[in-house]
């Protein structure tokens, strides 16, 4: 009987419950945090809230282009896992360490000193700028915890061992919720902070986070990630070179699309606050249900690198083919569910009806196109950098969005004089195009590499 054979729908069923239902929660967990800012703070009114859209574009920027470096250095974590090699683990999670933390600060001493610049990018409104820079210069201390959380989640995730990281992260959400209540609205005695309490919760919640995910690690005797400091940092400068020859390309992927999908959201600040309040929910909402793409992409692409690792390369095609089922009839589910709760999200809400139309009309655009747009994500991210395709992967983010994207935005925005709904449709007609380029990639087989020695 032969390996492929041997791989049967429920053993992959089985990996992507272990892997993907923890990646679904975390992502719930890290959305959720902006949905609480969103809500809280759309409670204030359009100003504050859009103020909060533009500066969370930053963060975007920064866990998309952390992310995109973990989950190139994510291809040696899980060829090392599927060899049993727990050395070659833990020096993975000391090189990660060392690049996130370099990344986070390098955006921290940016942001801090050109908050009320970076917001005017996005909107001319002083209360805007106003509103953003305070939030900008307090939350900007987060990125340093937060990297040191997200290193370790996604090791784990590498590891196939998420559950006590994901309870973490949950309690840190419980956390910043009730900080956010306290610190926004001045209950219990405390002042009320505004804009500032919310960013003073998150940076509250990410310490938190931060310190209870590596203690945790350290005291469960059977993680992979658990090790003595010397363990993480004895890796030499051939290995060194070697992931960031893997890793800098996804992150210059993400990184390009970040600043690509900021962009954009530049472009939709053209026409208006309520533009850019409408873009900031709009998104949250979106994302929660993208979620669940990203548990079947995050644990796909661990299963094909461990798989990879192992020599079993069928498998890792197969798993690629699974990965592609399960997201047409995510498509059909998810486009549904969201269409439906268009109108009871502006319930939330203390906005006027012009205000709440323009995102009910936003979200059910954002329904149609998300189904060419996840359909592209699970070919790159979930597929084809997991089996090394990395290079490939970063040119063709650079072309489809920074080159195509952007430029279709303002376009529509300033040539065709499109309403926020409609520039966001035009832009999606470019990942259609796309699907057509990854797909025939996937098929070729030329994306499977083994990169560890």
């Amino acid at each position: 009987m032969s390996q492929l054979e041997r791989f049967d729908n429920r053993i992959y069923h089985r990996k992507i419950l272990a892997i993907g239902i923890p990646v679904v929660f975390q992502n719930f967990i890290v959305i959720g945090l902006n949905l609480i800012d969103t809500l809280m703070i759309g409670k204030l009114g359009e100003e504050p809230l859009a103020a909060i859209g533009v500066a969370n574009q930053v963060y975007f920027i920064f866990s998309v282009s952390l992310f995109g470096f973990l989950s190139g250095s994510a291809v040696y974590t899980t060829q090392y896992f599927g060899a049993g090699r727990r050395d070659g683990v833990k020096m993975m999670l000391g090189i990660s360490l060392i690049s996130s933390l370099t990344l986070a600060l390098l955006f921290v001493l940016v942001t801090y000193t050109f908050a009320p610049e970076i917001i005017g990018l996005f909107s001319q409104s002083h209360e805007v700028i106003g509103f953003g820079a305070r939030y900008l210069r307090i939350a900007c201390f987060s990125y340093l915890f937060c990297a040191v959380s997200m290193v370790i989640s996604y090791k784990s995730r590498a590891v196939q061992d998420l559950n006590g990281v994901t309870v973490i992260n949950f309690i840190a959400l419980c956390v910043n919720a009730v900080l956010n209540y306290i610190l926004i609205y001045g209950k219990f005695g405390a002042p009320a902070m505004g804009v500032s309490g919310a960013a003073l919760a998150t940076l509250i919640a990410r310490i938190f986070e931060a310190v209870s995910v590596w203690i945790f690690i350290q005291t469960k005797k059977t993680h992979w990630l658990r090790g003595k400091i010397k363990e993480y940092f004895s890796f030499d400068r051939k290995l060194f070179k070697g992931v960031m020859k893997m890793a800098l390309p996804v992150m210059v992927t993400e990184s390009i699309w970040s600043g690509s999908m900021a962009l954009i959201f530049a472009a939709y600040g053209l026409l208006g606050t309520a533009a850019l309040a409408t873009a900031q929910i709009a998104n949250v909402v979106t994302e929660m249900l993208q979620s669940f793409y990203f548990g079947v992409g995050n644990s796909t692409a661990m299963i094909i690198g461990e798989y990879v690792g192992k020599k079993e390369l069928d498998i890792a095609y197969e798993c690629g083919k699974k990965a592609m089922r399960l997201t047409w009839i995510l498509n059909l589910v998810l486009g549904v569910l969201l269409i439906l709760i268009a109108k009871p999200i502006t319930g939330f809400y203390d906005f006027n009806e012009d205000t709440n139309a323009l995102i009910v009309r936003t979200i059910i655009v954002m329904a149609v196109v998300m189904a060419p747009k996840m359909i592209a994500y699970m070919y790159v991210v979930g597929i084809l950098r997991a089996g090394g395709d990395t290079v490939f992967c970063m040119k063709l983010e650079f072309v489809f969005t920074m080159l195509l994207q952007v430029p279709t935005a303002f376009f529509g925005v300033l040539v065709l004089k499109l309403s926020l709904p409609g520039v966001i449709a035009l832009s999606a007609v470019i990942e259609i195009t796309r699907i057509f380029i990854v797909r025939k990639r996937f098929r070729s087989g030329i994306w499977l590499n083994e990169v560890i020695q």
